[in-house]
């Protein structure tokens, strides 16, 4: 049988996938999508958009013929995609990929019981797709928020961070394997090790960096809150050479009371004050933020409190979401405001960010850095990676060397290497 995989989302999908993509391989023939008999959708269901495109491609692959499997987040909170596929299993019971695929010759099958797998013990299991330098390695799942907006928290549950151990034999086998930049993920790096009752996000870095080989470590997302309470454990972890000085806080809006309402468990003073701390302390960071404009509360002037926010701190990404009501959330309940407000707000930030990111970039022309080219790029370029994670593009490099450029140009998106 031929079985084929799509995955949306985030890089915690993407390292589903993997540990599907093992399995399935072992029983049955990985494939095309064209060719497959099979296809499992790896979903994702953070906003309304991506759920109606993910439940369309699920129309079309029906009316192919082919039996679909929904994986990922769509299971647990989306009724509607239920209705188009042949069996269904919940992000926590990714070991039963099999069985699932299976059940879709059987009659409808659905594998969505809570269950605590530590992914890390799987590790060995994961087929990895070799196109690039990059391996992504989840550290835990579930959070401990309870912000008002957010549906993937119904998806993945209460926290549970996987074995240390493991995880850490995990990155030994990909740098083993010629992977060069390893990618740290959960739902909120920042809270790993909180279900055992303390931050252990440091001492995790720590013993990665002590791995023979030389080898990046991008770390995942993580609340302000969690950063602020560690900061000065979690810098010492970051002054390891192997630790891009990268940072991805989600601040999503600049308006305590906003932040209060969206049951976000942290200030906006949180937020900068981990950015201030990361940029005193190293020559170089690169900080990425999300914002999520037209909560059904946000008035203009909340808004504008949110675009000084991001002039004041200068960000050099921001993940920009227009609110989108989701099921059982408690936001869904409020409310909503229109939607050419939405877009209004959306398109305003959207320049004031480009305006910054391309000002953050600029100062780098003339400036010599080393960097790691990670993977291809377009119209037969190389996206390579500095210390701090700027995407620098590159001609003439191979993926996976570490070579030294000079900035020749910039975008706001990136820097040109020569």
């Amino acid at each position: 049988m031929r079985v084929a995989i799509e995955t949306y989302g985030c890089t915690m999908n993407q390292a589903d996938s993997d540990i599907m993509r093992g399995l399935i391989s072992r029983e049955f023939e990985l494939s095309s999508v064209e060719d497959a008999e099979v296809v499992v959708i790896n979903s994702c269901g953070v906003i309304d958009y991506t759920e109606r495109k993910i439940i369309r491609r699920m129309k079309e692959l029906k009316k192919l013929g082919k039996k679909v499997v929904l994986a990922g987040c769509l299971t647990r909170i989306s009724d509607e995609a239920l209705k188009f596929c042949d069996s269904a299993i919940s992000p926590d019971n990714v070991e039963k990929i099999v069985d699932a695929i299976r059940g879709a010759f059987d009659g409808f099958v659905i594998f969505r019981d809570w269950i605590d797998l530590d992914k890390a013990s799987l590790r060995t299991l994961k087929c990895r797709i070799k196109e690039d330098s990059i391996a992504i390695v989840s550290i835990s799942e579930g959070c401990l928020g309870k912000c008002s907006f957010c549906v993937t928290r119904f998806a993945r549950g209460k926290l549970r961070s996987f074995s240390m151990e493991e995880i850490v034999r995990e990155v030994e086998d990909v740098v083993k394997m010629g992977f060069k930049e390893i990618q740290l993920t959960s739902q909120d790096t920042g809270a790993y090790g909180l279900d055992k009752g303390e931050f252990l996000l440091p001492k995790l870095l720590k013993k990665i960096g002590e791995i023979d080989g030389n080898f990046r470590v991008r770390v995942g997302m993580m609340n302000p809150n969690y950063a602020k309470k560690m900061l000065e454990e979690l810098i010492e972890a970051y002054s390891s050479e192997k630790i891009y000085k990268f940072i991805h806080l989600p601040v999503q809006s600049g308006d305590d009371e906003i932040l209060k309402q969206m049951k976000r468990d942290h200030s906006v003073d949180d937020y900068v004050d981990v950015v201030k701390a990361f940029r005193d302390s190293f020559d170089d960071v690169l900080v990425s933020t999300d914002v999520i404009v037209g909560f059904p509360t946000e008035k203009e002037d909340s808004f504008m409190k949110t675009c000084e926010l991001i002039k004041e701190t200068r960000p050099d990404i921001v993940n920009i979401t227009r609110f989108s009501p989701r099921p059982k959330t408690e936001a869904a309940k409020l409310k909503d405001i229109p939607g050419w407000i939405k877009k209004e707000r959306s398109r305003i930030l959207t320049e004031i960010c480009r305006k910054i990111s391309s000002e953050n970039n600029s100062k780098f022309v003339g400036k010599k850095m080393r960097v790691l080219v990670t993977k291809h790029g377009k119209d037969g370029t190389m996206l390579a990676r500095s210390n701090s994670y700027r995407p620098v593009v590159v001609k003439g490099k191979k993926i996976g060397e570490f070579t030294e450029v000079e900035i020749k140009s910039y975008t706001f998106a990136y820097l040109v290497g020569v």
